[in-house]
C-alpha cells in the first residue's frame, strides 16, 4: 500500500517542519514533502526539532509550486478551517484518511495539503485538490498548529490500519500532472475562444475550472478523451472559419 504524501506549502517556521516530520514518524509515516519553504532548504531549526525523525528530512521532496509536488499524486485532499467557494466535498479528519487508505489499498497514491502557518492554503492550492478536510474544532478558536494538524492526519491514517476499504473506485486514476496539463489545455483553448469574459471575472473562471477537473476523479482515459474531443472541437471551428458559422442560421441550425 501506498502511504500519503504529507506536503507542507510556503511553511514559514523551520521548527515547524521538524515537528511535523516528528509527528509523521510516530505514526510511521515518512513520505514529506515542501513546498517553497520560505528560508530555504535544508533547515538547521527543523533538524533540532525533528528529533529521531531526521530520516525524513533527509528525504524530503522540495517543490517550487502545488503542481509539481502532487504531480505523481491520484488523489489529493487539502486542510483548511476556513469557508470556501469551491466545491469539492468537505470531510472529517477520520473520513478523509479511511477513503485514502481504502483507496491506496487499490493502488492509488493520496496525498494531503498543508497550508502556511499564518494564512493556510490559497484557493489557487485547494483547487487542485479533489477534497477538503476540516477538523471539527471551537469555531471561535479554529488555528491549528501546523505540527498538530500534520498529527492529527497522521494519526486517523495509522488508527484506519484495520478497517475495512469503504470506497472502490478505478485503479487508473489520473496523475495530478495529467489532470494539471488537462486544464492547462482547456483554459488555453477557451481563452482563445473568449470564454472568460469579462476580463474582471476570469481569474474566479480559471479558478473554478480548474477545481472541477480535480473533483471530477478522472481516470486515464478520461483525460485522453477530453484532450480529444478539445482538440476536436477547435480543429472543426478552426476549418470552418468566421465566414461559414455566420452562414448557419441559428434558429434552425441550416445554411
Amino acid at each position: 500500500m501506498s502511504e500519503p504524501a504529507f506536503i507542507l506549502v510556503r511553511p514559514q517556521m523551520g521548527e515547524n517542519i521538524g515537528a511535523a516530520a516528528r509527528a509523521m514518524w510516530n505514526f510511521e509515516l515518512s513520505r514529506l514533502r515542501l513546498v517553497a519553504p520560505r528560508d530555504g532548504w535544508p533547515n538547521p531549526r527543523a533538524v533540532a526539532l525533528a528529533s529521531g525523525a531526521g530520516r525524513l528530512l533527509d528525504h524530503a521532496g522540495v517543490y517550487d509550486d502545488v503542481a509539481g509536488a502532487v504531480a505523481d499524486c491520484t488523489h489529493v485532499y487539502a486542510t483548511t478551517a476556513r469557508a470556501r467557494d469551491l466545491l469539492q466535498r468537505v470531510m472529517t479528519p477520520e473520513a478523509a484518511m479511511a477513503e485514502a487508505r481504502a483507496l491506496a489499498a487499490e493502488g492509488a497514491r493520496p496525498a494531503i495539503l498543508f497550508g502556511p502557518e499564518r494564512a493556510g492554503l490559497e484557493n489557487d492550492d485547494v483547487a487542485r485538490a479533489s477534497r477538503i478536510v476540516t477538523v471539527p474544532v471551537n469555531p471561535a478558536f479554529f488555528s491549528l498548529n501546523l505540527a498538530q494538524c500534520v498529527l492529527l492526519l497522521a494519526y486517523e491514517w495509522r488508527r484506519q490500519a484495520d478497517a475495512a476499504p469503504s470506497v472502490t473506485e478505478e485503479r487508473d486514476r489520473a496523475a495530478g500532472i495529467e489532470v494539471e496539463r488537462l486544464a492547462d489545455h482547456y483554459e488555453d483553448r477557451l481563452d482563445d475562444a473568449g470564454f472568460f469574459f469579462p476580463p474582471q471575472k476570469a481569474p474566479g473562471m480559471k479558478l473554478n475550472l480548474r477545481a472541477m477537473f480535480s473533483r471530477l476523479a478522472l481516470t486515464r482515459g478520461d483525460v485522453q478523451m477530453l484532450h480529444g474531443i478539445l482538440r476536436q472541437l477547435t480543429r472543426v471551428r478552426t476549418e470552418a472559419g468566421p465566414r461559414d458559422r455566420d452562414d448557419v442560421d441559428p434558429g434552425t441550425g441550416a445554411a
